[in-house]
């Protein structure tokens, strides 16, 4: 058993959405480890996973990504 315990410390108007509880959070109250932000908004913080999905989606079909991909095996055949 620990015998000091973190608290999760935020700042109000710092918004975070809880991964697990899949809720917006204004504090955080969850540990990062379970949580996106800050975001400057409650609205921000709702649209979390939404904003998440998009940004993976860009870096899939990011060219400099790929292209890089590309060249790491064509060395490997050599």
């Amino acid at each position: 058993m620990a015998l000091f315990k973190r608290k999760t410390v935020g700042k109000p108007g710092e918004w975070f959405y809880c991964l697990e509880h899949q809720k917006v959070e204004e504090g955080p109250e969850c540990p990062g480890k379970d949580r996106f932000g800050p975001y400057a908004s409650r609205e921000e913080a709702a649209h979390a996973m939404e904003t998440a999905h998009e940004r993976n989606l860009q870096w899939e079909t990011d060219s400099r990504w790929h292209d890089a991909s590309r060249r790491a095996a064509a060395e490997d055949d050599d």
